[in-house]
């Protein structure tokens, strides 16, 4: 009987035995997954690697671009509080952008030459989390021009951060994928946008309820509150700046940058390419200025203020996503300036729907959203196409001042307009620049063509998806 007992204790031993064995086992498979799963994230060369410094790439210009539009988002806010003209309200904008007209140019040259694209990421988010508290500040103590102040602040960091963010994902990606890279960076953007369209107001609603009345003050302390994002663009700077640099050491790349001087200049074509793609930039900026129109349709729509809102921010819902798919469609077909000419037509159509229909303007905004996308994913990628690596953050500062000349010129154009001849005249304004821009995309079409009849490759990456120097140029990377 002893001899049984001690057999059925041995037998359970046994099986315990077993199943810890097994169990241990199922941890150390789990553990391997794991830690192989932490060794691809950690490795440059790894693709999950480079879909994590993506995924901050995406997210550095998230908070300038939420704060950008703060001033759209509270518009009549703004003129009620600040006891503003829609002229002296559209200063802010051009505020913003006069300066960069210069400033971008040179701050592309400083990442380039001077402070690097790391350190530059760094010092230009820090002047947008410094602009955005001077520009509350304005409200808060009711002095305009310090308001102005911060814009011009926010400016410099705001737009020179873009020239480090378009400068981070060119370095990461290459060729065709640029088109999607680009498309997922504009989405997220665009997100932020949508989402200052949308909460600012509830902000400002819940700040009056804690003060109790409306007021310089309120504005003043919903403009602190929508400055929160920029931290968390300063927290992306810092955190891609140790992961660039540690990629760096790891596959030496300045080593390699060395041998990336000969790339293919294609003579002075990249040059030519270049000044014309600041053309349709400088263009493309009508499209952000019928975000400014809240009254336009409170006034002739009857839509309430936050139906207004709502329609407002469709473009930036729509474009986020339209973003990323769009950008996908192109890497599959190319065809870049193409698809900037369909972008073009639809975004005129779109401008004569809400100046000469009374049709619901969803429609209008839905359209011009997708076109904005499909502008905004297919042109900024054409730059790395044709300019040399290392010169990239220079080519993308001369990109964005120019934008930033549209900006301010349109900005002043359009508080005019609205002032003395009214939202129906500001839409036939913007009808006539976008027939002047479809002109510009038509242009350089028949220069590409001329290139290409007198080079042979150049062209392909453009016009038929091909991409001879693309392809020439990954070569020699």
């Amino acid at each position: 009987m002893l001899i049984l007992n001690k057999q059925a204790s041995m037998t359970e031993r046994r099986h315990q035995l077993e199943d810890e064995g097994e169990a241990s086992s199922g941890g150390t498979q789990t553990t391997r997954k794991t830690n192989k799963l932490l060794l691809a994230i950690c490795d440059p060369n790894h693709l999950l690697h480079c879909v994590v410094i993506l995924v901050f790439v995406c997210f550095l210009g998230h908070g300038a671009f939420f704060c950008f539009d703060n001033p759209a988002a509270l518009q009549t806010e703004f003129i009620k509080d600040l006891d503003l003209s829609t002229a002296e309200f559209m200063v802010l904008y051009s505020c913003y952008a006069w300066p960069n007209v210069v400033l971008c140019f040179f701050g592309g040259f400083l990442i380039d030459r001077v402070f690097g694209i790391r350190l530059g990421a760094i010092i230009f988010s820090l002047f947008v989390c410094a602009g955005q508290v001077i520009f509350a500040t304005g409200a808060l103590v009711n002095r305009f021009w310090l308001c102005e102040v911060g814009r011009f602040v926010f400016g410099i960091g705001g737009e020179s951060l873009a020239v480090a963010q378009n400068t981070y994902a060119v370095n990461w990606f290459k060729g065709k994928e640029l088109n999607l890279v680009f498309g997922l960076q504009i989405s997220i953007a665009q997100l932020g946008s949508t989402v200052n369209m949308n909460t600012m107001g509830p902000i400002y609603n819940s700040v009056t309820d804690l003060v109790g009345s409306t007021g310089y003050v309120t504005l003043g302390i919903s403009l602190m509150i929508g400055g929160l994002p920029c931290l968390f663009s300063l927290l992306c700077a810092l955190v891609l700046g140790f992961l660039d640099r540690r990629a760096e050491k790891i596959l030496h790349k300045e080593e390699r940058k060395k041998g990336q001087r000969n790339i293919i200049l294609i003579q002075q074509q990249g040059l030519l390419s270049c000044i014309i793609f600041e053309i349709l930039i400088f263009l493309l900026n009508l499209h952000n200025c019928t975000l400014r129109c809240l009254v336009f349709f409170i006034e002739k729509f009857n839509f309430s203020l936050a139906e207004a809102r709502a329609v407002n921010s469709i473009v930036y819902l729509i474009s986020a996503p339209a973003s990323l798919v769009l950008g996908f469609l192109v890497n599959k077909t190319g065809r870049n300036v193409i698809w900037v000419l369909i972008a073009v037509v639809t975004t005129l159509a779109a401008h004569m729907m809400l100046a000469f229909t009374f049709w619901n303007p969803w429609i209008a905004m839905s359209v011009l959203g997708a076109s904005c996308s499909v502008v905004a994913c297919v042109l900024w990628p054409m730059v790395a196409f044709v300019v040399p690596e290392h010169q990239l953050g220079t080519a993308y500062g001369f990109m964005q001042s120019i934008q930033n000349l549209g900006l301010a010129l349109i900005a002043m154009a359009a508080g005019t307009i609205l002032d003395t001849r009214g939202y129906l005249i500001l839409e036939v304004f913007f009808c006539t620049c976008v027939c002047s821009e479809c002109f510009c995309v038509c242009v350089s079409v028949l220069v590409l063509l001329g290139l290409w009849m007198t080079s042979g490759f150049f062209c392909l990456s453009f016009l038929d998806g091909g991409g001879g120097a693309v392809l020439c140029g990954l070569s020699q990377r």
